[in-house]
């Protein structure tokens, strides 16, 4: 199911077919570097399962990104919910792309795309981006409005266990984290 389409790109709900795209992304050094490390297909398997769980549940989670011309799955864009972090529900917008489609612009046209559709369509009033202070390139990625807050924020070990094992394990072992919180779009 589509979700969202930009002039490059096509965000749409992840199939198990899926699985191989994904473990390429999630298995590479470069990638993962600001995250847990490679992750074996195994793990893989489990992260998709529970990203086709949460559109039951939420009705939204990451989705495939997808590069129109030639239809390669690239990486993932989207949503995922976090009960806690420092001390309120939240839902972060969060992405990966393969190593190969790096520096052309895509990350800031997929979180775009995925923002717009949180604030338009699924009637969210905030988003937030929890990311690495030495991950230039994300915090670059997710600046794409001059109107926006940014602090440093200290995670919960319950989040960070939370993260370990649940959709979004790319924090797991970042306690301090800066924390965008982006705006509605305008």
């Amino acid at each position: 199911m589509i979700v969202v389409e930009t002039e490059r790109l096509t965000l749409r709900r992840f199939a198990p077919a899926d699985h191989d795209p994904l473990t390429r992304v999630f298995g590479d050094a470069d990638v993962m570097r600001f995250g847990d490390g490679p992750q074996t297909p195994e793990w893989v398997g489990g992260w998709l399962r529970r990203t086709l769980e949460s559109y039951e549940q939420r009705g939204y989670g990451p989705w495939a990104v997808v590069e129109k011309s030639g239809g390669a799955v690239i990486g993932y864009c989207g949503l995922f919910f976090f009960p806690h972090v420092n001390g309120r529900p939240e839902v972060e917008i969060g992405y990966r792309l393969a190593r190969a489609w790096w520096g052309r612009g895509y990350a800031t046209e997929a979180v775009l795309a995925a923002r717009d559709y949180a604030f338009d369509t699924l009637g969210l009033s905030r988003l937030i981006a929890l990311i690495d202070p030495a991950n230039a390139a994300s915090i670059r990625a997710t600046r794409v409005s001059p109107e926006r807050s940014s602090a440093r924020v200290r995670l919960s070990e319950t989040v960070s266990t939370a993260m370990r094992t649940g959709m979004n394990s790319r924090v797991s072992s970042i306690l301090v984290m800066t924390c965008i919180v982006l705006p509605v779009a305008g």
